[in-house]
C-alpha cells in the first residue's frame, strides 16, 4: 500500500532525475502525462492544419511545405497518400495520445489519491512505469513519419486490407507496422494505469470515504478505467493478428481473391469484418473512456461555481454506470453498412438509442445543478458550461447515427466527422481546459491569469462551433469524408466555399490554443500565489497545501464525514462545508 509515506509528508532526499523525471509521486506523473498530451496536441493540430489547407485551397502550391515534406508535398502540392497519412495520424494522436493522456493519465493520476484521501497510488513504481512506456509509444508514432513510405494511411481505425497488405498504399509499408507497435505500447501503458486506478479507488480510500461519498470525478475515472481494462484486450489480440497477416503470411483479415497491382494475393480464408468487430469492441467503449472523465470534471465544477449541491448525485452515478454497461454492447452501430443483418442492426440500434436515456438524465442533472445557483462565471465554469453545451449538441447528432435507417445515409460523410468532434473533441477538450484552470493552483500553488483564460474561452467556443456545426450541414449535403480534393466532383460544387470558412475557423481555433499554453506555462513562474482553497470547494484535495507536499498531507489524512457537495447547509458558518468537517459541527445533507 502507498501509505508507507511518512505521515508528516517529508520527501526523502532524491536526485533531480529521481524526483522529477523517474518519479513515483502520482502528482509528478500526472503532470508528466498532462504536458506530454499538450506536446502531442500541437503535433495533432499541425497535421489537421495541413489537411484544412488542402481542402480549402486544393490547387495552391506551398513551396515552404514542399521543402519540409519533400516526399508528401513534392513541388508544394499535396499528394493524396500524404493526405491520408495526415488524416490517420491526426485521428490516432488526438484520440489516444492527447485526450486519453490528459484525462486518464493526467487528471486520473493527479486527482485520485488527493480526492479519496490516499498518500499515493497503490503501486507507485508501476505508475511510473506506465508513463515511461507511454513515452516510447509517442516516439514510435511520431517516428513513423520518417520511415520509407511514410506514416500509416489506413485511417485511425486501420481497416484491412489497406492496413494488412504492404503493397496497398505507401503508408501501408513500415509506417503501418510502427502504428501497430505504438498502439501496443499505448495499450500496455493504459492497462498498467487502469489497474492502478481501480485498485487505488477500491482499497485506499480514507476513513469515512464510502463509495457514495466519493467526488463524481472519481466515479467517472473509476468507470472509465474499468471500461478500458475490459475493452482493450480484444484490440491487443487484433493487433497481433494484423502483424501476423502483414509479416507471417496468415490470413485472419484477408479473404481470397484480392488483387493489388494486377497481382493476385496468396491470402485466403479471412475477413476484414473480423477486424471491424474487434476494433469497434474497443473503439466504442473508448468513446466513453474519454467522455466519462470529461463529464465527471464538468459535474465537479458545477457545485463549486453555483454554490449549491450537485443535483441528483446518486441518480447521476447510476446513470454513468448504466452508460458504461450499455457502451460495451453497442459497438455494431459503427457497422450498419458492412452487410450486417437488419435484425442484428436493429438490436444494436435499440441498445444505442437506449443510452440516450441515462445520458439525458446526466444532462438534465447538469442543468438542474445550474438552475437557481449563484453563478460564479470564472474561467473553469465557462469551460464547464461549454462542455455541457457540446454534450447536448453532439448527443443530438448521435441519435441519427445510432439509428440504422438514417446512419446508412449519413455514414462516411462529414456529418459523422462533425458529431465525433463535438463529442470527443468538444466535450473532452472543454473539460480538460476547465480542469487545468481549476486544479492549476493545486498543481503549482499559483493562479492562472483570469482575463487570458476568459479570452481563451471566447476564442475557442465560437470557432469550434463554426467548424463542426458546418460539417454537419455539408455532411447532410452528402459530402464524403477522407477525400482530399472536393473540386473534382460536380455534385459537391456548393460545399467549396464552406470548406474555406471551416478552414479559417480551424486556424482561429488552433491559434487560440497558444494563448492557453502561454498562460499555463507563464503562470507556473509568474502567476499570482494561490490560497489553499481559492475556489472555496468542499472536496479533500483542498484541505492540503497548494501545491500538495509529498504524501499529500503533512499530518494525518483527514477523515471524511459527509459527501463532497455540502453547500449552503442550514446552520453552517459558510456556504461551503468540507468533507472533513464532523457531522456534530454541521448537519450532513446526504
Amino acid at each position: 500500500m502507498a501509505d508507507h509515506v511518512p505521515a508528516h509528508g517529508a520527501h526523502p532526499r532524491q536526485s533531480f532525475l529521481r524526483r522529477y523525471v523517474f518519479s513515483t509521486d502520482h502528482k509528478v506523473i500526472g503532470l508528466q502525462y498532462l504536458v506530454t498530451s499538450m506536446a502531442m496536441a500541437l503535433v495533432g493540430g499541425l497535421l489537421v492544419m495541413l489537411m484544412r489547407m488542402q481542402l480549402a485551397w486544393p490547387h495552391s502550391s506551398w513551396p515552404l511545405l514542399g521543402k519540409l515534406f519533400p516526399v508528401g508535398m513534392e513541388g508544394g502540392l499535396m499528394k493524396p497518400e500524404f493526405y491520408l497519412s495526415l488524416m490517420t495520424m491526426h485521428g490516432t494522436i488526438m484520440v489516444f495520445f492527447v485526450v486519453s493522456l490528459a484525462l486518464l493519465g493526467g487528471f486520473g493520476n493527479f486527482l485520485i489519491p488527493l480526492q479519496i484521501g490516499a498518500r499515493d497510488m497503490a503501486f507507485p513504481f508501476l505508475n511510473m512505469l506506465s508513463f515511461w512506456i507511454m513515452v516510447p509509444a509517442c516516439l514510435v508514432m511520431l517516428g513513423s513519419f520518417l520511415v520509407e513510405g511514410g506514416a500509416a494511411a489506413a485511417g485511425w481505425t486501420a481497416y484491412p486490407p489497406l492496413s494488412a497488405i504492404a503493397e496497398a498504399i505507401p503508408g501501408s509499408q513500415m509506417g503501418q507496422t510502427w502504428w501497430i507497435v505504438g498502439m501496443a505500447l499505448f495499450i500496455a501503458s493504459f492497462t498498467m494505469g487502469g489497474l492502478n486506478y481501480v485498485t487505488t479507488i477500491l482499497n485506499m480510500r480514507t476513513k469515512g470515504m464510502s463509495l457514495m461519498r466519493m467526488p463524481i470525478t472519481i466515479w467517472s475515472l473509476f468507470l472509465a478505467s474499468l471500461l478500458g481494462l475490459l475493452a482493450f484486450p480484444p484490440l491487443t489480440a487484433a493487433a497481433v493478428m494484423l502483424l501476423m497477416d502483414r509479416h507471417a503470411g496468415t490470413s485472419f483479415f484477408l479473404p481470397s481473391g484480392l488483387f493489388f497491382g494486377n497481382k493476385l494475393m496468396e491470402h485466403s480464408g479471412g475477413t476484414p469484418l473480423l477486424w471491424q468487430h474487434l476494433f469497434w469492441f474497443l473503439g466504442h467503449p473508448e468513446v466513453y473512456v474519454l467522455i466519462l472523465p470529461a463529464l465527471g470534471i464538468t459535474l465537479e465544477m458545477l457545485p463549486v461555481f453555483t454554490r449549491k449541491p450537485l443535483f441528483g448525485y446518486r441518480m447521476t452515478v447510476y446513470s454513468l454506470v448504466t452508460i458504461s454497461f450499455l457502451g460495451m454492447i453497442v459497438w455494431g452501430h459503427h457497422m450498419y453498412v458492412s452487410g450486417m443483418s437488419p435484425y442484428v442492426g436493429e438490436i444494436f440500434a435499440i441498445g444505442t438509442l437506449t443510452i440516450t436515456l441515462p445520458s439525458a438524465i446526466v444532462g438534465m442533472n447538469m442543468l438542474a445543478s445550474l438552475w437557481g445557483g449563484l453563478l460564479r462565471l470564472r474561467t473553469p465554469m465557462l469551460f464547464s458550461i461549454g462542455s455541457i453545451v457540446f454534450f447536448g449538441t453532439g448527443g443530438f447528432g448521435g441519435i441519427f447515427l445510432g439509428n440504422a435507417t438514417s446512419d446508412i445515409q449519413l455514414h462516411d460523410t462529414y456529418f459523422v466527422v462533425g458529431h465525433f468532434h463535438l463529442m470527443i473533441g468538444g466535450v473532452t477538450l472543454m473539460a480538460i481546459f476547465a480542469g487545468c484552470y481549476y486544479w492549476f493552483p493545486k498543481m503549482f500553488g499559483r493562479m492562472m491569469n483570469e482575463k487570458l483564460g476568459k479570452l481563451h474561452f471566447w476564442l475557442t467556443m465560437p470557432a469550434f462551433y463554426g467548424i463542426f456545426l458546418a460539417m454537419h450541414y455539408i455532411g447532410l449535403a452528402g459530402t464524403p469524408r477522407r477525400y482530399f480534393n472536393f473540386e473534382r466532383y460536380e455534385f459537391l460544387a456548393n460545399i467549396r466555399e464552406p470548406q474555406v470558412w471551416i478552414t479559417i475557423a480551424a486556424f482561429l481555433l488552433f491559434i487560440g490554443q497558444f494563448l492557453f499554453l502561454g498562460n499555463f506555462f507563464a503562470s507556473i513562474f509568474r502567476g499570482r500565489p494561490a490560497p489553499v482553497n481559492p475556489w472555496e470547494a468542499a472536496t479533500l484535495e483542498w484541505t492540503t497545501p497548494s501545491p500538495a507536499p509529498h504524501g499529500n498531507w503533512e499530518g494525518e489524512i483527514p477523515e471524511v464525514h459527509r459527501w463532497a457537495y455540502d453547500y449552503n447547509v442550514p446552520g453552517a458558518s459558510s456556504d461551503c462545508t468540507a468533507q472533513s468537517v464532523p457531522a456534530q459541527s454541521v448537519p450532513v445533507t446526504l
